[in-house]
């Protein structure tokens, strides 16, 4: 079977929640599959965006798209609805002046209804998260 993003609304992936808004930035932007649009965070951390999927996944790379994103962790749910969380991974990312973080996770695979991206830090007051991608396989279990 091949590997889909399921992060992409086109794929039938929703926004959950975010912690922050701006409408001219908003966090659906994640998920339309384009680097040009973008979600901003309104400062103060940890920020955070959940992504459902429409069913159960079969994950096995995650990938981020931002910018001046310090510190960032995943956690998976498979959940029917948002709750119980698990870490997936955490890790302090590279900051290159004027260029997108392009930042991929092979991850063992794993199962999963929801993705939750929490930024803990920053490289200053407002990061812009331009996609994030979640690359597997329908569960069919």
């Amino acid at each position: 079977m091949k590997a889909a993003d399921w992060c992409r609304s086109s794929a039938g992936a929703a926004l959950v929640l975010a912690t922050s808004g701006d409408a001219e930035h908003p966090a659906e932007s994640v998920a339309d599959g384009s680097s040009k649009t973008f979600w901003t965070t309104t400062g103060m951390f940890p920020q955070e965006l959940i992504i459902g999927f429409p069913k159960c996944v079969k994950i096995s790379k995650v990938a981020i798209q931002c910018y001046l994103v310090r510190t960032l962790r995943i956690e998976r749910s498979t959940s029917k609805d948002p709750v119980g969380f698990e870490q997936c991974i955490e890790k302090d990312l590279q900051h290159r002046e004027g260029q997108l973080q392009m930042e991929e996770f092979p991850l063992p695979e794993f199962q999963a209804t929801y993705l939750r991206f929490i930024i803990k830090s920053a490289f200053d007051h407002f990061v812009s998260v331009h996609r994030v991608m979640a690359e597997g396989t329908a569960d069919n279990t």
